[in-house]
């Protein structure tokens, strides 16, 4: 007899249905066909051993698991639930009524206990798209697989109760969320707060501006001066997620197994800070089973590079790319996968080996020529990619003492929303451009128009400071952004003004 179940394979951040066909004839031998890798063929073990832990048998005759498409790799062990219900339903040990009207997922312990899996989320959200009654699969992950709705999601702890479930002897109420409640009542919580900042009043503004702009953000000053905590302030002050921005950026996390046990969707920007000692595969994605990377797992939320220049050369240039497109493709023989990375950047940097190159106070012990090489580590490409270049000074003993309250996080994201509903209007006719910092060339001459005033600023400011041709384009989109946050149509000569002075390092001669 022959017997069909339906469980699901995940590529990049989709999922795609797997038919499992199992046949038990005559004969003594078991075979698993359509490209099993070795964790789904060890599954015999384990559903052997759960079967006869619930007092079944594991049929004494030829057993024949096909999965299909039989070209698609299947990898990992959540297929050993599906193959499980499969071979009891062949072996006539069972009879289950309603068995193609389910997906089923989930990895078997020898004693038939269920294991939670990866990437519960694109799964449910495919077996809706195909119409099935529900989805069985462990209970811990069905607050997960919660968030999609119009569809059963049935959570079992035991192969045992999947069984019963399927039988109709044991009724499961399917877990239902209510997603927009989640989503609402965490939109706000959020770990830090810019009012516990004290002083650095010029940086904070720089992050109002990347947030407003969508900009990325390089830091540079003495260590200790505070980079580190205003970059983790950013995600507090950046729009609040969409409800489909955080079905995406769950998406991501639940395939890369990141979202920790009876987790639910994500309401928060993710903030991702990797170490420098990172490879190149595991910032931008990729493997032999290919894997989101940091670059994805920060999409719609914030990547923080501290210490850039620490960070390998080839590590950082594999960067550029998907910081123009906004996506990354892992391309393998046989199959290309594309994940997401639509990700604000933001690095910080000492400005010497010693970090207290221009400092106030402290004298920088690097040799000539030190600083530079030091800066050069980070290349020409990469920072022209980053649009705001700000310089951090360490704060005044009076400052950190003060009793005065800084302005919070909440104060700073209602200027930044503010900001962004302006660009919103202005780019709705163009789908590929929601922020100021995602403009092409062409698009920047006709919506940064400047007045005269302006463009003999930008001459002088060109000339006398030695800003390279690149700072152009830049200044005019930061000066664009700071427009919006001030609630103007034109760009005025103080905006132009604010936008010149963070352009650090494109002036000739800054380490010199």
């Amino acid at each position: 007899m022959v017997a069909k179940t339906f469980g699901s394979a995940v590529s990049g951040v989709d999922a795609n249905l797997i038919t499992i066909e199992v046949n038990v004839g005559q004969g003594t031998s078991f075979f698993m066909v359509g490209l099993p890798d070795s964790a789904v063929k060890e599954s015999q073990q384990r559903v052997e051993s759960a079967l006869k832990y619930f007092n079944y048998r594991m049929p004494r005759q030829k057993v024949v698991i096909n999965l299909a498409p039989a070209d698609v790799r299947k990898e990992g062990s959540a297929y050993d639930l599906p193959i499980a219900m499969g071979i009891l339903q062949a072996s006539e040990q069972v009879n289950f009524p309603e068995l193609d009207r389910y997906v089923i997922m989930g990895e078997l312990s020898l004693d038939g206990n269920l294991r939670p899996i990866k990437g519960v989320l694109p799964i449910a959200i495919e077996a809706r798209k195909r119409g099935f009654k529900g989805f069985i699969l462990p209970l811990e992950n069905a607050k997960e697989a919660s968030i999609v709705n119009n569809i059963d999601i049935i959570g079992v702890e035991t192969m045992d109760q999947a069984v019963d479930f399927l039988q109709g002897t044991l009724a499961i109420e399917p877990l239902v969320t209510d997603t927009r409640e989640i989503f609402y009542h965490s939109l706000d919580q959020s770990e830090f707060d810019f009012a516990d900042v004290q002083g650095q009043e010029n940086i904070k503004r720089a992050m109002e501006i990347a947030a407003a702009g969508g900009h990325n953000v390089i830091m540079i000053g003495p260590p200790g001066a505070g980079k580190t905590m205003l970059a983790k302030r950013l995600p507090s002050i950046l729009p609040p997620l969409s409800l489909q921005e955080a079905l995406e950026t769950t998406k991501i996390h639940s395939v890369a197994g990141k979202l920790g046990r009876n987790a639910s969707l994500l309401a928060q920007r993710p903030f991702r800070s990797p170490h420098h000692t990172i490879s190149d595969v595991a910032l931008v994605g990729g493997g032999g089973n290919p894997q989101p990377g940091e670059i994805s797992l920060a999409h719609n939320g914030v990547l923080f590079l501290d210490e850039l220049p620490e960070f390998k050369r080839t590590v950082l240039e594999v960067m550029r790319q998907p910081l123009e497109e906004r996506k990354v493709t892992i391309s393998r023989a046989k199959v290309s996968v594309d994940y997401p990375a639509n990700f604000m950047l933001i690095a910080s940097m000492n400005p010497c080996p010693c970090g207290y190159y221009n400092h106030p106070e402290k004298e920088c012990v690097c040799g000539p020529g030190i600083v530079q090489r030091y800066l050069n580590k980070v290349s020409g490409p990469l920072l022209d990619r980053i649009d705001l270049h700000v310089e951090v000074t360490p704060v005044k003993f009076d400052e950190m003492t003060s009793t005065r309250k800084s302005e919070s996080s909440k104060a700073i994201r209602e200027r930044v929303i503010k900001g962004r509903e302006r660009q919103k209007l202005r780019f709705e006719n163009n789908p590929e451009v929601f922020c100021n910092a995602m403009m092409p060339s062409h698009m920047v001459k006709e919506v940064c128009q400047i007045n005269e005033a302006g463009k003999a600023l930008l001459k002088t400011a060109m000339e006398r400071l030695g800003l390279s041709a690149r700072a152009y384009d830049r200044i005019l989109k930061v000066a664009r952004t700071i427009a919006d946050i001030a609630g103007s149509e034109a760009i005025k000569v103080e905006h132009l003004a604010e936008a010149i002075q963070y352009r650090s390092l494109d002036r000739e001669g800054w380490a010199g």
